[in-house]
């Protein structure tokens, strides 16, 4: 599966990246997010309870972070297992850049399920996928502009 998007986000570029590297900012943006923890500068683990049409799990996996390069974006590589419901693993490129409006946040994914998440279908994980994108861009641009709190 891959994915691309861009979203405007209302704050400068030096807060976008700070919101980017809060944990208690993803954590509070990601869908279904139980739990998170950071394990150094540049790994956090995660818990996170996904509903893939019928399929519903519980994922921890480790995420990595790469190509630091602040505060213009950096590469995410991770692996979540889900037990029965099987995994997902993959990457993401995340840019950040100057708008009139603030900070435009543009990414590039590329993940693969096994298991039973791909034996429901690449048309039902990809709407579910960009579902919570869109999700977590909602999230994460009130939260990194200050409208709400973590």
């Amino acid at each position: 599966m891959e994915m691309k998007g861009e979203y405007t986000i209302p704050a400068p570029r030096t807060q976008v990246w700070a919101a980017l590297n809060d944990i208690a900012v993803l954590k509070a943006a990601i869908p279904g997010c139980d739990s998170m923890s950071k394990l150094s500068d540049t790994e956090i683990e995660a818990v996170v309870t996904a509903k893939v049409g019928p399929v519903k799990a519980s994922f921890k996996g480790v995420v990595t972070l790469s190509d630091l390069d602040p505060p213009n974006g950096y590469s995410i590589r991770g692996e979540g297992k889900g037990g029965v419901a099987g995994f997902a693993k993959g990457g993401a490129k995340v840019r950040l850049s100057d708008v009139p409006d603030g900070t435009l946040l543009s990414y590039d994914v590329d993940a693969a399920v096994g298991g039973k998440l791909a034996q429901i279908g690449a048309r039902l994980i990809d709407s579910t996928a960009k579902k919570l994108a869109d999700e977590f861009f909602a999230s994460f641009s009130k939260l990194a502009v200050g409208e709400v709190t973590p």
